[in-house]
């Protein structure tokens, strides 16, 4: 049987990605996609979404736009990483398929509280406003998810938006707070497993030769996004992020890392956002989530191409 998800998402070149693996996967069920505000502004992360759907043919899924701006912080977007449309790199028409009428979060409330407890997995690819205004507001479901599959922070890499916080849970602090100290299964897919899963020449060449738009789209903003990341990090390419929380879904042996305690930096303005990972038990803090540090690259990129073909 399926696995039901839910994407929480704000396309970005690499949440389209993500949102493509999981539509060509059969082991998975997309309930539907909730935009957030964050790489770009919610009314082109909604657009993005729908955008996305179409091209894999699939203007079934259900888009929800959800918040517009973190809890409690002004909104910080990443143009400068994903152009001004959040899909620069490739251009895709005019999304034919309308938004959904209802807010992004009452679709995740209503959903986890009709489905039977433990058969959703959540799949958060952006910042956590949605997931967690969520939960404050319906602590109840928190015990209906199956797991919160996320993209975000950094142990060892640290930063990529400020020398001590990743941009998914820099941009909203206050809701990744309530996201791990929720007590839902967590798996975290931190910046030091998506650095290890670089884009490289062949690998991007090889989803243009899929020859398909699904193939040219994803070459295209793999393309886009790199000339960034090779300029930052200086790096053979570029990061895939946030396709690997779809991968571990559909392939966890890939991944290794450790069950430990994290916790959430919200008050001081040097480390706001930075993941706090007890990686070596120093503390009696309780161990809260699965941080991954570890990537079979080679095996991740296989399957991105062998999945991408079939759209």
């Amino acid at each position: 049987m399926a696995r039901k998800i839910i994407i929480d998402t704000d396309p970005g070149q690499d949440d389209a990605v993500a949102i493509l693996l999981a539509l060509a996967s059969p082991e998975l069920e997309v309930l539907g996609l909730t935009a957030v505000a964050g790489n770009v502004p919610l009314p082109l992360t909604a657009r993005n979404a729908r955008q996305i759907c179409e091209l894999a043919g699939r203007s079934d899924i259900r888009v929800f736009a959800g918040c517009d701006r973190p809890m409690k912080r002004e909104l910080r977007t990443a143009e400068h990483v994903h152009g001004k449309t959040g899909l620069n790199g490739y251009d895709l028409p005019d999304p034919q398929t309308p938004l959904q009428d209802t807010h992004a979060v009452d679709f995740l409330i209503d959903t986890l509280r009709a489905e039977p407890p433990g058969s959703i997995t959540l799949c958060p690819i952006g910042p956590l406003t949605n997931i967690g205004t969520a939960l404050r507001r319906a602590p109840d479901i928190a015990g209906r998810i199956a797991e919160i599959v996320l993209m975000g922070g950094a142990y060892f890499q640290v930063g990529n938006v400020t020398p001590a916080a990743e941009f998914n849970i820099y941009v909203d602090p206050e809701a990744a707070e309530i996201v791990f100290k929720s007590g839902i299964k967590l798996t975290v897919m931190p910046l030091d497993v998506t650095h290890k899963a670089l884009t490289s020449r062949a690998r991007i060449e090889a989803f243009r030769d899929l020859g398909t738009a699904v193939g040219a789209a994803v070459a295209g903003w793999t393309d886009f996004f790199e000339r960034f990341d090779i300029g930052k990090y200086g790096s053979e390419g570029a990061p895939l992020h946030d396709p690997t929380v779809i991968a571990y879904l559909l392939r966890p042996e890939i991944f290794a890392g450790r069950f430990v305690n994290v916790e959430i930096e919200t008050l001081s303005d040097l480390t706001r956002g930075m993941t706090v990972a007890d990686w070596w038990g120093v503390t009696d803090r309780a161990a809260n989530a699965t941080f991954m540090s570890d990537i079979d690259a080679e095996s991740y990129f296989a399957l991105l191409t062998e999945r991408l073909a079939r759209l």
